[in-house]
């Protein structure tokens, strides 16, 4: 049995190409006769140029730029073929601030923009900005602040579909995954409103203006198209023709909820896979969908570390080894 396995990274846990192999070492163990194509993968956010550099190649710039509360850090883009390949989670990731530091009203996206001015000013003829898993919510403001001149032909690869102010926005839907209290949310939505209404009200409504708090609307100020950070990646990892091959497939993220209907990584893989008439599975860390709503996305299946571990404390002590048990159960149930 040929199994395409496809995962995004889990939640700052495992980076995607760590939960393809726990993945695969967990089927192994179950189906060793099973032949295995690991295609790790990203929908713009955590791993972006990880991933895009595993499988393209090229030459990683490495830089200090100001982090999302200004402390510096250290940040890499990828340059592949003339275009510049920039994960702006690298410069504002939530990851970078621990929990009890966490300043919603204060993060920038300042460092996202010194990422993209070291990748123009080294002559490339395009630039693609990963968006997603961001700490920021300040609608592109930190970024256009030293972005300053002309710029080469740009790209907003988004992770989500979401407009920039509203219920639906950057604000309500993702500060409080920042830290932001119901105060600090309608302060931030009060900020975005006012600035984007000296800037460009119509980009605001545009889908994806309100990914990675608003920094693609920020983008699109600056004149970039917009992608699905996912749909792009799938087209550079060769995930289609991988699929041609296979009778299986494999998906998986930290958390399989209710945002990863809107245009993220496994909804992609499972479009890509019900296209074929593939089955797909989804193997998450916490997995809070419902059977009804994941059909409707065309995942047969979805299995969560959490429950098959016995609690949240397990599934962290030991990342790697709970998503490859997990693994080699599911394989006990599907492998052919």
């Amino acid at each position: 049995m040929r199994v395409l396995i496809a995962p995004d990274c889990f939640g700052g846990t495992l980076t995607a190409p760590e939960a393809a192999q726990a993945m695969a070492d967990g089927w192994h163990a179950s189906a060793p006769g099973d032949e295995l194509v690991l295609r790790p993968l990203t929908d713009g956010g955590p791993g972006f140029v990880d991933v895009l550099h595993t499988v393209l190649g090229g030459t990683l710039h490495t830089m200090e730029v100001t982090g999302p509360l200004g402390a510096p850090v250290t940040a890499t883009w990828l340059e592949h073929d003339g275009t510049a390949y920039v994960e702006s989670a690298q410069a504002n990731g939530l990851h970078l601030v621990p929990k009890a530091d966490r300043r919603p009203l204060d993060a920038t996206t300042r460092g996202v923009g010194e990422l993209m001015v070291a990748a123009r000013d080294a002559g490339v003829d395009r630039i693609v900005v990963g968006l997603g898993g961001s700490a920021t919510t300040d609608g592109g403001k930190g970024m256009l602040e030293v972005t300053a001149g002309d710029w080469p032909k740009l790209i907003a690869a988004t992770d989500v579909e979401n407009p920039l102010l509203g219920p639906h926005g950057a604000a309500h839907t993702f500060g409080p995954q920042k830290g932001a209290s119901p105060q600090d949310v309608q302060e931030l939505e009060r900020r975005l409103e006012a600035f984007s209404a000296d800037k460009n009200v119509e980009l605001r409504d545009e889908p994806g203006a309100g990914a990675a708090g608003g920094l693609g609307y920020g983008l699109f100020l600056l004149g970039a198209t917009r992608v699905s950070g996912a749909g792009l990646v799938r087209d550079l990892t060769g995930l289609d023709k991988a699929m041609a091959d296979a009778q299986l497939v494999l998906t998986g993220e930290g958390s399989f909820d209710w945002q990863s209907l809107r245009g993220k990584l496994v909804t992609s893989v499972a479009s890509a896979a019900a296209e074929r008439g593939l089955p797909c599975l989804v193997l998450a860390g916490q997995v809070s969908v419902g059977r009804r709503e994941a059909a409707a996305a065309g995942i047969e299946a979805a299995f969560a570390v959490v429950e098959h571990a016995g609690s949240v404390e397990a599934a962290f002590a030991d990342p790697a080894g709970t998503l490859a048990e997990l693994a080699r159960s599911v394989a006990s149930q599907w492998s052919a």
